[in-house]
């Protein structure tokens, strides 16, 4: 049986340990700092001490941050007009449950390596600079729920592993350059009960098409357009016909 003297050594020694930020935290919390241009001093404690161990408990010291059990499990930085870019080096919050970085200035594209932030349920990237595709290792985060990428630059293709994504109840990537179809999986319930997310969340991009959208203007000629240049043709060929004919009969 454990003495009481035990107990009480191996309960401060948990807490000692749950006051000391993880390793990976630290790198994460340093690496968004450096990448981000804060014109308004909105991350004045986002220090060196503070990035070592950023969290008490369930408290954060760190701006915008929330804790969990002495680990960052929510990042929330909206509307702050920061700039600059996404570290690849966020994926070391491997504790992060929710990204929100929506309302700002940031450019550059989405780092692949947000993929290894497997716990992740909410992504809010919308409202920014982004540029580049949308990296399919998204579909890695298994938990996401929330994927708003809305109001960005982004182009390419819309992964079609994101529709393997079943818990994914909001998806918006209305607003970007995006193009190509819209991959089945995400337009309709696997049920067959209608569209799994709406028009909403895709109109705005002038290269997109399939349903809920439609088909894309000019990737091919509806049925009115042939008969349409049909008939002209027809029109064009007869004019010329009848133009030679009335050469020939003012040349007897």
């Amino acid at each position: 049986m454990a003495t009481p003297k035990l107990i009480i050594l191996t309960t401060l020694i948990l807490l000692i340990h749950q006051s000391i930020a993880d390793p990976s935290d630290e790198s994460c919390l340093s690496s968004l700092h450096s990448s981000l241009s804060d014109p308004n001093s909105k991350l004045r404690n986002w220090t060196k001490p503070n990035f070592a161990n950023p969290c008490n408990g369930f408290t954060s010291l760190i701006a915008g941050a929330t804790c969990n059990n002495g680990r960052i499990f929510k990042l929330s930085l909206p509307s702050l007009s920061l700039s600059g870019s996404l570290p690849s080096l966020i994926s070391n919050c491997t504790n992060l449950q929710t990204l929100d970085l929506s309302d700002n200035l940031l450019s550059g594209p989405i780092p692949d390596q947000i993929s290894l932030l497997l716990n992740l349920a909410v992504l809010n990237l919308s409202s920014n600079l982004l540029s580049g595709q949308i990296p399919p290792q998204l579909a890695l985060c298994s938990y996401l729920n929330v994927i708003d990428l809305h109001s960005n630059r982004l182009s390419g293709p819309i992964p079609d592993q994101l529709g393997l994504l079943v818990r994914l109840s909001a998806f918006d990537v209305s607003n970007n350059e995006l193009e190509g179809s819209i991959p089945v999986s995400l337009a309709n319930r696997s049920n067959g009960g209608g569209p799994r997310f709406n028009a909403s969340s895709f109109v705005g991009n002038r290269g997109l098409y399939g349903f809920p959208l439609g088909e894309m203007r000019g990737r091919g000629l509806s049925v009115m357009a042939i008969v349409g240049i049909g008939i002209g043709s027809g029109l064009i060929s007869l004019v010329i016909s009848f133009t030679a004919v009335c050469s020939l009969v003012e040349g007897y």
